[in-house]
């Protein structure tokens, strides 16, 4: 795995020009849907699907790297896109513990709460299955993980630990999309309410993120995958994608008992060292 050795004010940037250029597609698009009154073809543009605030990750990382170490290094970090040095075990893990961890949390809050699960997705797997590529392409890994991970996280651990890095990138990662929830159908929080709940599940994830970067050898591939497997696991039982606060519930429940067991394994680990 790499390690990163550069100035601290380097990864500060890149959380500015992450924030500053999604924020900069994003805030308008809000404002529209607040009924702002813009050009109309802006309008078309910011609404449609070639709005690139979700790239603002990714794109920092990439411009950063190719400004501070030139176009070899910009390379090297597409190329961990592509790094499958991790095994089946890990891929393993990688795909099905979102659907168990996610995927779970959400059935089993949709019986609690007296509702019927949505089978639509799930009863056609040949659709569930190519749409796993494409959330992967368009719906937010390949746009974020060459930056929270690629970029943020390494440059994180290098200076302030494991833990602290986690802590950084999930509240970065969480605050980011906050002009997202006031455009209808961006994202699955819709409040403020439901938004800062949300806090909790994707810091928690973050942390697993870290165990996961950590254990493929800093692979942004694995990376991809679980962000892909994490979002679509919750699309396949809750195909409208807006969360309520009960779901958000079992969310930090599973979640908070798979950091704790990971945890309680590293410092076990740790221990015998």
């Amino acid at each position: 795995m790499a390690t990163y050795h550069h100035p601290p004010q380097q990864v500060w940037m890149f959380f500015a020009v992450t924030y500053g250029f999604s924020w900069l597609f994003w805030i308008p698009a809000a404002l529209i849907a607040r009924g702002v009154t813009f050009p109309s073809s802006l309008t078309d543009f910011l609404n449609g699907p070639l709005n690139p605030a979700a790239f603002g990750p990714s794109l920092a990382a990439l411009a950063l790297t190719w400004q501070h170490e030139g176009w070899r290094g910009a390379l090297g970090l597409l190329r961990r896109g592509l790094d499958f040095r991790f095994g089946w075990r890990w891929l393993a893990i990688i795909l099905m513990g979102p659907l168990i961890i996610f995927g779970g949390s959400i059935i089993v809050a949709t019986i609690i709460s007296g509702r019927t699960i949505d089978r639509s997705v799930i009863s056609d797997p040949l659709f569930a299955l190519i749409a796993f590529f494409v959330i992967l392409f368009t719906s937010g890994p390949l746009q974020e993980e060459f930056g929270w991970r690629g970029y943020a996280l390494p440059h994180l651990q290098a200076r302030y630990g494991a833990t602290i890095a986690s802590l950084i990138v999930g509240v970065a990662w969480w605050l980011w999309h906050a002009p997202a929830v006031f455009i209808p159908g961006r994202f699955m929080a819709n409040t403020l309410l439901t938004f800062s709940a949300l806090a909790i599940v994707i810091i928690l994830t973050s942390f697993i993120f870290t165990w996961v970067y950590q254990h493929t050898n800093g692979s942004i591939l694995a990376c991809l995958l679980l962000h892909t497997a994490m979002n679509w696991s919750i699309w396949v039982v809750m195909p409208s994608m807006q969360i309520d606060l009960i779901t958000i519930g079992g969310m930090i429940i599973a979640l908070a008992i798979v950091v704790g067991v990971i945890t309680a394994q590293t410092t076990r680990f740790a221990a015998h060292q």
